[in-house]
């Protein structure tokens, strides 16, 4: 079938739910695209001062840039002459701005290459940057830390009355940051202390979130900074600290300086950097579209972009390109919004209550411009009953019946939005369906 009917196809798709996919942006993009079939190559953006994989500047609009790099100074780690370089980038749907008119959350991915002569020492260097990183950004007007990412469990224990199985991840609360150290339960259901300094030779999958005041918006978002550490030998080897080195396909870098140690590291890659990619997408995907478990289908949709473009099947990506312009889609940054509020209003925050309210009728008059009928209703009745609440609120009270009513509502909607939409097309339908026998 030739490109134009494949179009064709993908068009009366979108026709069927409802979609008016511009054709003439669809046919430029795709024309882009297979122009450089198989090429995983890095552009820069001189004039900006960015790089990065080819499809992921074509996805993304330097007229954000300005604000990114803001928010970057808060999550951003910085060099050590001769000890540390970094690289920070957008990722997400933060790097794909032009294809995700309403994204949920500002994702950051940095590059961490710590010089030291053992392994060990560039352990002790990443907890103590680690620490001193959340330490420095805990809380204040514009932001508040929500939790750390570091190490895993050494053993089996118990937290809160929740079994963490040895080797599992440890998330870090801004208080166990600020002592040191976590109590936990041993098997006996005695208390233990667990410091931060106890699992730093096993750092794992490290990341820190925040809640931030978007400076340019005024609105409140989730800030994160997934973090890709290695460790630089004397004699030049380069080893990650988490056993894996990730690839660079859906990742925009904000400063051109960083570009060697990107070179670099990227040499370090394995081969099979690009299949593992499309394997990790793909278990996200089947993750995401269980319908036996809490489905997803606005992150599998994203999830799915990510594999279409970078396989080939661009037809189907251009559709998903369109889908997440739909005015509809707001409706999944409405639901990562209605968490960012809850996270705002814990005892620790100092972000205002007024900048939290102002958001909550910020999300109302979204709901009112996306939708109709019914559904409009019940969203804004639970929106209010929020507003109402915030309102009352005092710092260290409970918003959770509020905030989980009208999040449990909002993610319904979006999932029948991305099913429906997902389904509409028949070989993204047989691909989802194909992941699951």
């Amino acid at each position: 079938m030739s490109q134009q009917n494949d179009l064709q196809r993908i068009i009366e798709s979108a026709e069927r739910v409802g979609i008016e996919l511009d054709a003439q942006a669809a046919r430029k993009w795709l024309d882009a695209m297979n122009a450089r079939a198989n090429d995983h190559s890095v552009d820069q953006d001189e004039a900006h001062g960015i790089f990065g994989h080819h499809a992921a500047l074509l996805d993304f609009s330097p007229e954000q840039l300005a604000r990114f790099r803001e928010i970057g100074r808060i999550v951003e780690f910085f060099d050590e002459p001769g000890v540390v370089e970094t690289a920070l980038a957008l990722s997400g749907s933060a790097a794909q701005n032009k294809v995700q008119s309403f994204p949920g959350d500002c994702d950051y991915f940095e590059r961490i290459n710590i010089i030291a002569p053992t392994w060990e020492a560039a352990c002790d260097i990443l907890a103590r940057l680690m620490r001193e990183k959340a330490l420095a950004t805990f809380s204040a007007e514009t932001y508040q830390l929500i939790d750390v990412r570091f190490g895993n469990y050494p053993e089996t224990v118990w937290r809160n009355g929740v079994e963490q199985p040895a080797g599992s991840p440890i998330v870090w609360d801004p208080e166990d940051i600020r002592n040191g150290y976590m109590i936990v339960q041993d098997a006996e259901d005695r208390p233990n202390l667990l410091r931060w300094d106890d699992v730093k030779n096993d750092p794992g999958w490290c990341k820190i979130d925040w809640i931030i005041l978007d400076p340019e918006r005024r609105t409140l978002a989730n800030a994160s900074n997934m973090l890709d550490v290695t460790w630089e030998a004397p004699d030049g080897t380069i080893t990650p600290l988490d056993g894996y080195l990730d690839g660079y396909y859906q990742e925009v870098y904000l400063d051109a300086d960083s570009h060697p140690l990107f070179s670099k590291l990227v040499k370090q890659t394995s081969p099979d950097m690009l299949q593992q990619y499309v394997d990790e997408m793909e278990k996200q995907v089947r993750k995401y579209t269980n319908l036996a478990q809490d489905a997803n289908f606005g992150k599998a949709a994203k999830r799915l972009y990510n594999v279409f473009r970078l396989t080939g099947r661009y037809q189907e990506a251009a559709y998903l390109r369109e889908l997440f312009d739909e005015p509809a889609a707001l409706l999944y940054q409405i639901n990562a919004l209605l968490k960012t509020i809850q996270e705002a209003t814990l005892p620790s925050s100092q972000i205002r209550i007024g900048e939290i309210v102002d958001q909550t009728d910020e999300l109302i008059m979204s709901v009112i411009r996306v939708l109709e009928g019914e559904k409009e209703v019940e969203i804004v009745r639970h929106l209010l009953k929020l507003e109402h609440a915030l309102l009352r609120h005092e710092r260290g009270e409970e918003l959770s019946p509020e905030v989980a009513a009208a999040s449990t509502e909002v993610l319904q909607i979006v999932n029948n939005f991305f099913y429906s939409r997902l389904h509409a097309v028949p070989t993204i339908k047989e691909y989802i369906d194909a992941l699951h026998v």
